[in-house]
């Protein structure tokens, strides 16, 4: 399950923000673009937001903003920005829940791909699997050891049964051949809070989350659910090591409501492609476990279609709760 974008896609998009004429540049720069996040503050997708929209700030000459609706599995602000007018000041920061998971699961879903127009897939990203340093899985086959020795008694925390890092953990015991009890917390914050008071077994979080426990040495960072190992982990093994093309990644990617026009989605575009080569802002995503993207709107399309079709068959076919 692994999509890549070239660098190719990424010159053109950059050049087309010098290309743009000066009236389109500052069209509305008196009025701010919004990002909206459809998780609480403090999160993965939060993060790269805001560090997107100051750099965006200054490419653009106008100020962008981020403003959280969390809630319903990001539904809440997902359908905020499809239903939102079509003027290139409101944008969705999409994560793989919003637009892979809940489109399969969710019944009556109040909005569709087609609400969205693609504008740049940021990055891709696996996701941490973490034991209790005291007393818990020291490495993946100890894990599966012990998941094995104890069916369906081990715990691990995750935002909600149909969230992205559920499915994932469901992807990763389907193939280890394990099984496991999810217990969901109200975000990350609340699940590290309980899995450090000794709570639950394990976590299953991206890498904003996962990276600081185990620098601090808060829990054994044991696997990533990627197929290539993460940059700033070299010692920590892909689970691809112990279950051979397994590939699970989220990914997080800008979207304007269906009908902005091209010049809007082209400007935004290329300010967003601009913004990821800042070194700060590759420094701490890469820091943070992610895979840095970029790209043209119709790489974020065609991503899109591809992550459909290789998630939707895996949906269907795993028990998750609808």
């Amino acid at each position: 399950m692994t999509f890549s974008i070239g660098r190719r896609p990424l010159a053109g998009a950059l050049a087309s923000l010098a290309a743009l004429p000066a009236s389109a540049l500052a069209q509305g720069a008196a009025r701010p673009i919004t990002i909206v996040v459809p998780f609480a503050p403090g999160g993965s997708t939060d993060i790269v937001s805001r560090l997107l929209a100051e750099r965006m700030t200054t490419v653009l000459g106008q100020p962008v903003q981020v403003e959280n609706r969390p809630g319903a599995n990001t539904v809440i602000g997902a359908e905020y920005v499809a239903r939102s007018r079509p003027d290139g000041l409101t944008l969705l920061m999409a994560a793989g829940t919003t637009l892979t998971i809940n489109p399969v699961i969710v019944p009556n879903l109040p909005y569709k791909v087609e609400d969205f127009a693609p504008v740049m897939l940021a990055t891709t990203f696996p996701f941490a699997i973490i034991t209790r340093l005291e007393g818990g899985p020291v490495d993946v086959p100890a894990w599966v050891a012990a998941a094995k020795a104890r069916p369906g008694l081990m715990t691990y925390g995750t935002n909600g049964p149909t969230t992205l890092t559920n499915v994932a953990m469901l992807m990763v015991m389907e193939r280890l051949g394990i099984t496991m009890q999810d217990v969901t917390y109200r975000g990350d914050s609340a699940q590290l809070t309980a899995f450090l008071a000794g709570d639950i077994d394990m976590l299953i979080v991206a890498g904003g989350t996962g990276q600081p426990v185990y620098r601090n040495r808060q829990g054994r960072l044991i696997a990533w659910t990627s197929e290539r190992r993460v940059e700033s982990t070299p010692d920590v093994p892909s689970i691809a090591q112990y279950a051979p093309g397994l590939d699970v990644l989220s990914w997080f990617g800008l979207l304007a409501p269906a009908g902005t026009t091209a010049d809007f989605v082209l400007r935004v575009n290329a300010a967003a492609n601009q913004a990821l080569q800042d070194a700060r802002i590759r420094e701490r995503l890469t820091t943070d476990g992610q895979f840095l993207a970029g790209g043209t709107p119709d790489d974020f399309a065609a991503f899109l279609k591809r992550s459909d079709e290789q998630w939707r068959p895996i949906l269907q076919r795993l028990d998750v709760p609808r």
